[in-house]
C-alpha cells in the first residue's frame, strides 16, 4: 500500500541515537552508528521522531510500504516488558487513585462552539473569525481536572486524536487558518507519542498558511500534571 512513513537521511544522520528513544513504537534502530527504519510496519507515521533529530535528518515519504500492524507493536512492547505505546506499564492500565470527594456540584461548561472535532467543523464557520483556538488532544480534557476553566475558557475549542482518526488534520487546519484571523493557537497534548501527530498537524498547517500566528503547545501528563 501506498501510505505516509518517514525515511533517514544517513549522510546526515549523526548517529546520536535520540530518534530511536523518541520512537516508542520501536520501528527505528541503531546499526553501524546510524539510525535505521529497522520495521517499516513498526513505523505509524506520525513522525514523533522528527522532533527529536538535531540534525533534521528525518522526514516523510509517500511510497510503498506495509500497513501499520499495532498488534505486532504491542506484541514487542509486551516481549520486552516496556510500557506500551498509551504509557501503560502493560496491558492493563494503572488505575490513577485520588482522595478527594467527588463534587456533587455541577460546573459551568466554558464550551463556546460545537461540533468541536477537527475534522467536522467548517472552516469558514464565522466563530473561527477573531478567535484564540485550542487545539487539544482530546485526552487532554479527562486527565487535567480544570480544562475548562483553565484552556477553554474564552477560545474556540478543536480536539482530535491522530491515532483514531485516519485524516490529515493539516489539511483542515490549514483552511482555517488561511480564511480566518487566528490570534493565537494553544495546543494541548498528552505525553504519549501518538500525540506528536496533532503537534506536527499544527505546525505543518501554520507553516503552509504563511501566517505569524502565536504558538503555544503545552504537555499533560496521565496524572494531570504539566510538563
Amino acid at each position: 500500500m501506498i501510505r505516509r512513513i518517514i525515511t533517514i537521511d544517513e549522510e546526515k544522520c549523526s548517529g546520536c541515537g535520540l530518534c530511536a528513544s523518541a520512537c516508542h513504537e520501536g520501528a527505528i534502530g541503531m546499526v553501524n552508528g546510524k539510525a535505521k527504519l529497522l520495521h517499516e510496519h513498526y513505523c505509524d507515521g506520525l513522525g514523533d521522531c522528527l522532533p527529536a533529530c538535531p540534525e533534521n535528518a528525518i522526514s516523510f515519504e509517500e511510497r510503498e510500504a506495509p500497513a501499520y500492524d499495532e498488534a505486532a507493536v504491542l506484541a514487542a512492547k509486551a516481549a520486552k516488558k516496556e510500557p506500551l505505546p498509551c504509557g501503560c506499564p502493560g496491558t492493563v492500565c494503572q488505575t490513577i487513585e485520588h482522595d478527594e470527594p467527588i463534587s456533587e456540584v455541577s460546573m459551568p461548561g466554558q464550551l463556546s462552539n460545537f461540533p468541536v472535532q477537527i475534522k467536522l467543523v467548517a472552516p469558514n464557520a464565522p466563530y473561527f473569525d477573531g478567535a484564540d483556538l485550542l487545539i487539544a488532544a482530546d485526552c487532554t480534557a479527562y486527565a487535567y481536572g480544570s480544562f475548562h476553566k483553565d484552556f477553554i475558557r474564552g477560545k474556540v475549542t478543536l480536539i482530535g486524536c491522530p491515532k483514531l482518526d485516519d485524516v490529515d488534520y493539516s489539511k483542515k487546519l490549514l483552511e482555517i487558518f488561511r480564511y480566518n484571523d487566528i490570534r493565537s493557537i494553544t495546543v494541548t497534548r498528552m505525553t504519549v507519542p501518538c500525540c506528536g501527530g496533532l503537534t506536527n498537524a499544527v505546525k505543518k498547517a501554520l507553516e503552509k498558511s504563511r501566517k505569524d500566528i502565536p504558538l503555544k503547545i503545552i504537555t499533560i501528563s496521565p496524572r494531570g500534571e504539566i510538563v
